[in-house]
């Protein structure tokens, strides 16, 4: 059984632990002395009721009435010059704090987000996460800016004027005291029925968050089909969720205050009719009864905060078990440790079989034994129907999954063996989904080589065949190109892509369905610069347009996760098969006769 979140929490805030000692230590004392006002208060009626038998001339020997007043109020303005301090130092520790806590909250999960495995990405939502990240840590930062302290003090202003009763009158003390196991009690009571609403709370601000993040990136979807109307009321019944959770939440901590009232004043009167009695016989100083009178408040209504406190308490512990739970998500591919000298660039697939995660067994698996031998500097394609598995082997080459069975090799090393950033760093991808940055040109474009020079960055986008139309761009390579490169054409964003893959001048290279979402005027310019980048290194094609591999040393067909044709272009035409039948869907019968 997971532990309690908030034990959690500081385990993982125990690098804080001297600051939070600290900020601790100011609470308590910003506490202590706005506990003072009560007893200078018993002190002034001590002077005015006893005079030079006061409590503060015995104790300063003072026997002039003004000289203790004097006294007094200079003790008074220490008192409020103190806690004023310790409020301020308080304030700065635990804000500081909170700021300081949400960041490295917010950055250590984006880090570990980032190195957990592809499958563990297709069970999640995009929304879901952004909700972790932004909306819990939030929550752990309102709770340490304000709720934190609260409690702090709240327990410190229990024990300060327990003392106090002890010490001033023993047998009122059990009467003023009285409510506080009952409040403690509620408190924890509200507690526990509130968890269950605030993790649904939590559960129904993931969902929102979700449907609005696939919403966004779907936005010309919707335009297209004019489906803004469904849209909104799709997203209005995940908001009015929400907002239930919310409600149900906010009908059950609303009514701890009203009843926590009726048993502070229970122990409020129990103090004034007990602890008055006792001065009209002559048993308590009248001083000691203002004292009295006023702890009793200074005690008992600051717990009416604790619904409050126990709101942003729970809000917190249901985020930190969500951020936590993340934290603690372990990656099943774990990275090797063997790095690659320089590279050859010779791969080699021997029987590899996998299957996505939810498969039933072999029915489902995409791949079914696959045997490719690629030789250094050679330029090997893979083509076949769409769903026949061409995609999953480039994935599998860069460790983005890990093989059911078989093994993929690289200069004659398991990948699995080999260090992750030394395989992916020897591999430039260029893929058919373009991910182009929410940046400028050239940070796109040096996104593999941020300290690539200028004539680094010129040259290889002229090999990509980018030059021209970057210097066309408004402000060239300083141009914005929006969210996912969306102000740029479908030819233009591969090309940068194309160009992000030179700059990286990697000893492999894989093409995934580089050119199947252009033109074929834009696509024989791409071809081109592919062409001049695939020599000297070691190439894996993949590809739908077969136009596009006819130069190839070898074509490898695949139908349904095995490799069933291999050969030269001209070769497997003359051979009737499979990849002959797709080249006479592709250019008519015509042109394959």
């Amino acid at each position: 059984m997971s532990a309690h979140p908030l034990l959690r929490l500081l385990r993982y805030a125990r690098r804080y632990r001297r600051r939070i000692g600290l900020a601790t230590f100011c609470s308590i004392a910003n506490k202590l002395f706005d506990l003072a006002p009560p007893f200078l208060i018993g002190m002034a009626v001590d002077i005015v009721v006893r005079r030079e038998g006061s409590f503060l001339a015995e104790a300063l020997g003072i026997e002039s009435l003004s000289s203790q007043l004097v006294a007094l109020a200079a003790l008074n303005a220490g008192v409020w010059v103190l806690e004023s301090l310790f409020e301020y130092l308080f304030k700065v520790l635990w804000r500081g704090l909170a700021q300081d806590i949400q960041h490295d909250a917010r950055m250590d999960a984006w880090r570990h987000v980032q190195c957990l495995d592809m499958r563990w990405f297709e069970d999640r939502s995009t929304g879901g996460l952004m909700a972790i990240l932004n909306d819990d840590v939030n929550q752990l930062e309102r709770f340490l800016d304000r709720g934190a302290n609260d409690l702090i003090q709240t327990f410190t202003t229990v024990f300060a004027v327990g003392a106090t009763f002890v010490a001033l009158a023993p047998t009122v003390a059990p009467f003023a005291f009285l409510p506080i196991p009952i409040i403690l009690w509620g408190s924890l009571r509200f507690q526990r029925r509130l968890e269950p609403h605030y993790a649904s709370v939590r559960a129904r601000a993931g969902d929102l968050n979700a449907s609005l993040a696939n919403d966004l990136g779907g936005i010309a979807t919707i335009k297209a089909f004019s489906a803004e109307d469904r849209e909104t009321e799709r997203i209005r019944g995940f908001s009015l969720a929400y907002r239930e959770a919310n409600a149900r939440a906010i009908r059950v901590s609303s009514a701890f205050v009203p009843l926590i009232r009726m048993a502070i004043l229970f122990g409020f009167t129990a103090a004034l009719l007990l602890g008055g009695s006792l001065a009209l016989e002559g048993g308590l100083e009248v001083g000691t009864y203002s004292v009295m009178v006023y702890i009793t408040q200074r005690l008992l209504w600051p717990l009416t905060r604790l619904g409050e406190t126990f709101d942003l308490y729970q809000r917190a512990m249901a985020s930190a078990r969500r951020l936590l739970d993340l934290l603690e998500e372990r990656p099943t591919l774990v990275s090797g440790e063997r790095s690659l000298g320089p590279v050859e660039g010779a791969i080699r697939f021997e029987g590899v079989r996998f299957a996505y995660q939810g498969g039933d067994g072999e029915a489902d698996a995409v791949l079914r034994g696959v045997d490719l031998d690629i030789r250094p500097g050679e330029t090997h394609a893979v083509v076949g129907a769409t769903g026949s598995g061409k995609s999953t082997l480039v994935k599998l080459l860069l460790r983005l999954h890990d093989v059911d069975g078989g093994a993929i090799f690289v200069d004659g090393v398991d990948v699995r063996e080999l260090n992750l950033a030394a395989l992916r760093g020897a591999i430039g991808l260029v893929a058919q989904d373009v991910f182009l940055f929410h940046g400028t040109v050239r940070q796109n474009v040096a996104f593999g080589r941020p300290d690539a020079t200028e004539e680094e960055l010129e040259e290889a986008a002229r090999l990509a065949e980018a030059m021209e139309f970057i210097e066309r761009l408004p402000r060239g390579w300083d141009t914005v190109v929006g969210e996912r490169g969306q102000k740029l054409s479908g030819g233009q964003r591969q090309r940068l892509s194309i160009a992000r893959a030179i700059l990286r001048d990697p000893p492999i290279l894989v093409l995934d369905e580089a050119t199947s979402a252009v033109d074929n005027e834009t696509e024989a310019a791409i071809q081109r610069s592919l062409e001049r980048v695939a020599r000297d290194r070691t190439t894996l094609v993949i590809a739908h347009r077969l136009s596009t591999v006819r130069g190839a040393d070898r074509i490898h067909v695949l139908d349904r996760g095995r490799i069933v044709e291999s050969g030269r272009h001209d070769e497997l035409l003359a051979a009737g098969g499979l990849y002959a039948a797709l080249w006479r869907v592709q250019t008519g019968a015509r042109d394959a006769a």
